[in-house]
Formats: C-alpha cells, sequence, structure tokens
C-alpha cells in the first residue's frame, strides 16, 4: 500500500427499518426531465440510489449532488432517486434492506469486512464483464483490493482516505503550547490546555466509530502496521503486549482528560461543530473534514495544521503509519433491473468523486488524471505532503472487520472511554474474534 500510494502522490436498529426510497423523509428526486437526446433510447430509466451524505456539514455532499445533477444533464433519459441517511443509522438500514431484498439500485457502502456478507449472499453485481471498455486503466493499481473478494471486482474506489490531527493553532499560540510530534508533547499540550479550561480534543463518542479511531491509530504507534493488518487478517494475537499498550495509552488519555467531558453523549456532527467554532484545540478525523476547515463561513480558517497522530518514544510500531487506505465505494444491487444503466452511473460517480475528493478536500485521489493544484483547499495541501512520509496505512477496523465482529470491536474500544474494561481484557476479548 505504501508504494501505491507514493505512486499516487507523486503523480438494522430493527428488523422493521427498511429503505422506502420514495417516501422517506430525507429522500430527495433528482431529476431534470427533458426530451431524450439523440443516440439515447426511448427507453425512460428510473434509478433508485441510497447514500451516507445526508447532513449539509458534510463536505462530499454538494460535490455529490453537482455530479448526479451533471449525470443527468448529460443522461435525460435517467431519473435517479435518492435516499440520503446519516452514517451510523445508515449502515443498519443497508444491512436490513439487504436482507430482506430491499436494497437500493445503487448504493454506498465500505468495502474489505464489511461488504463481505452483501457478496456472500449473492446480492451484489460483479462487475468483471463491464470494465475492460478501460475502466481498469484509468484507476491507480492497487485500490480495488478492497472491493475484491475471491478474484471478482464488485466496487470501484472514489478516493483514498487517512486520518490526521488537526490542531487549531490559534490557541497553541494562545496558551504557548507546541503542537504535538510526540505522544509525550500530547500529554503536556492535554494538561496546559486543561488548566486554561479549553477542550484539549474532542470526540463524538456517542456514534462510537470516532472514539474507535484512537485505538486503531495507536495500535499502528504500538504495534504497527504490519502486526496490525496480520492480527487483522486472523494471522496474529491480539491478546499480545501491542495491542494491549494501544488499550493502555488510550486508556491513560481518558483518565488525563484529553477527551470533552461528554465524549460518550456527543455525536460526531456535534464534536467536529466544537471544533469548528473554535472551542477545541485537537481533532481527530479523516482527510474529508478538511474542506469544511478552508469554507469561507469557517471560524477557524487559516488556523489549522495538520499533523500525523504523535509517535510514541520506545514503541516498536510504525512512527509513520496512517490510519487510512481506500475503502468507500458505490455497489450496484444485483437483481437491478437496470444494469448497464447502473453500471455506467457507478463509473460515472467515483471517477468524479475521486477528481472532487482532491480539489475539495475529502480525499485523495484513485483515479488517474491530472490534478489542478490550484483549486486544491490549503488544508489539504498540507495532508498531501504529511502522506508522503506514510510508510504504510491500516483501515479503520470496523471496516475491515465483519458484521458483528466490527460492533464488538466498537463496543470494546466505547467501554476503554467509559473506564468499565481493563486494556488486558480489551486484547483478551479481541482476540475471541480470531479463534
Amino acid at each position: 500500500m505504501n508504494r501505491f500510494m507514493s505512486k499516487v502522490l507523486c503523480g438494522v436498529l430493527t428488523g422493521g427499518l427498511m429503505f422506502s426510497l420514495m417516501a422517506c423523509d430525507t429522500s430527495e428526486k433528482i431529476s431534470t426531465g427533458g426530451e431524450v437526446e439523440s443516440g439515447y433510447s426511448d427507453k425512460k430509466v428510473t434509478l433508485t440510489l441510497s447514500h451516507i451524505w445526508a447532513a449539509d456539514s458534510e463536505t462530499q455532499k454538494k460535490p455529490f449532488e453537482q455530479i448526479l445533477k451533471d449525470y443527468q444533464i448529460e443522461n435525460p433519459h435517467v431519473k435517479i432517486v435518492v435516499d440520503a441517511v446519516e452514517n451510523e443509522i445508515y449502515k443498519t438500514k443497508i444491512k436490513t434492506s439487504i436482507s430482506a431484498n430491499e436494497a437500493p439500485d445503487i448504493f454506498f457502502t465500505w468495502g474489505a469486512g464489511f461488504a463481505k456478507p452483501f457478496v456472500s449472499s449473492n446480492s451484489v453485481l460483479a462487475l468483471d464483464d463491464y470494465l475492460n471498455d478501460g475502466t481498469k486503466d484509468r484507476i491507480y493499481e492497487g485500490t480495488m483490493e478492497n472491493f475484491t473478494y475471491e478474484g471478482k471486482i464488485y466496487g470501484l474506489p472514489m478516493y483514498m482516505w487517512t486520518a490526521v490531527l488537526y490542531c487549531n493553532s490559534e490557541l497553541f499560540e494562545k496558551y504557548d503550547v507546541k503542537i504535538p510530534d510526540t505522544y509525550d508533547e500530547l500529554l503536556e499540550a492535554v494538561d496546559v490546555f486543561n488548566e486554561n479550561g479549553i477542550i484539549p480534543i474532542t470526540c463524538g463518542e456517542k456514534e462510537r466509530w470516532p472514539g474507535m479511531f484512537f485505538q486503531n491509530i495507536l495500535a499502528i504507534r504500538t504495534a504497527g502496521v504490519q502486526l496490525s493488518n496480520k492480527a487483522l487478517n486472523k494471522e496474529a494475537s491480539f491478546n499480545q503486549t501491542a495491542f494491549i499498550e494501544s488499550a493502555e495509552r488510550l486508556e491513560e488519555l481518558v483518565k488525563r482528560g484529553a477527551f470533552d467531558k461528554s465524549v460518550m453523549a456527543l455525536t460526531k456532527d456535534e464534536s467536529e461543530a466544537d471544533f469548528m467554532m473554535g472551542k477545541v484545540a485537537m481533532y481527530y478525523m479523516g482527510n474529508w473534514a478538511a474542506g469544511s476547515w478552508d469554507a469561507e463561513d469557517s471560524l477557524i480558517k487559516g488556523n489549522v495544521v495538520c499533523k500525523n497522530f504523535p509517535s510514541i518514544e520506545g514503541a516498536s510500531g510504525d512512527p509513520n503509519g496512517f490510519l487510512g487506505g481506500s475503502i468507500e465505494t458505490f455497489m450496484i444491487n444485483a437483481n437491478t433491473k437496470e444494469k448497464e444503466e447502473a453500471v455506467k452511473l457507478v463509473k460515472y460517480i467515483t471517477e468524479k468523486m475521486s477528481y472532487q475528493a482532491t480539489e475539495v478536500g475529502f480525499g485523495l485521489p484513485a483515479w488517474k488524471g491530472d490534478v489542478d493544484k490550484s483549486k486544491i483547499y490549503p488544508t489539504n495541501a498540507q495532508i498531501f505532503e504529511l502522506v508522503k512520509d506514510a510508510t504504510g496505512y491500516v483501515l479503520a477496523w470496523d471496516t475491515f472487520l465483519e458484521g458483528a465482529d466490527a460492533d464488538t470491536h466498537k463496543n470494546l474500544v466505547a467501554e476503554i472511554f467509559a473506564g468499565t474494561i481493563t486494556p488486558e481484557k480489551f486484547a483478551e476479548e479481541m482476540q475471541k474474534l480470531n479463534e
């Protein structure tokens, strides 16, 4: 993965919850109407599509909506009926809808372990027969590995992602604190900000996955990229010193008061809003958030410094490893009546989103093409520079793991935040997933 990135950067709630795409309150019908242009079939096509960018605060929302509108202008015989649902609710709904054979024609999903049950149940269309038109040649090698199962491709990459530590430089300067490069410096910053009534780090642990990011990156620091990936692939044990230490470091941060006292009650959007208002010194999140910091109405515009998560002196892990990879995609319902049209739309979306990701700031390119550097937001430009030194990547564990295992992992991390589990017990329970 590291060689690939270097090449790129140098060039259910309950069973009753189902998708109701036509009636859902969050649904948005996007259609341009008009006469069918010459060269198109007289057949009118309706495609249903679901995704996770429901909130206006999502950096991907506006670019994605524009891409759909552009597609319909170019393809006036197609009407796209869209359902947008917030991240965590979406995860439950898409699993339920697929189990009930009521999934939309096209749906956003994460690859690796998250989508594996969809593929295993023959619910997703394999794309191999549709990619011999030069499509694969336009995609960077290595970016489809998390969408490939038993040699067949079921999704196309939109972009790479990586998590970084966003630091409000104005607060660091005001309180004469060094932006941390090491874990010890991070602890010092936590102490100073607490002494001055400033929240050191915000996190929306109510949704569980934002807090999970901290344990995952700490494992990269204590265990390393290679060992983390081996454990996730069930080729190594989680119940060993390096993974216990990752939980110990997170426990230390919690006890030190690094996080908002309301961390267990905050959503991701709420915690992010606090950082955007300049109330919090640090925020660890994916690079998709970068565009928000540079928006015209941003209160922290020009004051955000991006850092890789601090290294841990003496630890055996990778100080330059990153949490991230290529994992987000759109897949196609195997039972769709409009396979050709659905594939055409997915190709269009994923390629266009790759370019938008680079310009707007929510991702790194997965499709080949010239990047207009003048359009790259300043914060995203910082991230481009950061990842040039990357020595490897590990996906967020909840997308690598399958189904119930992912939920178990997030729950175990939440127990560290709540102080109800020991680091040793955390590692022991994680290893049970591999047995």
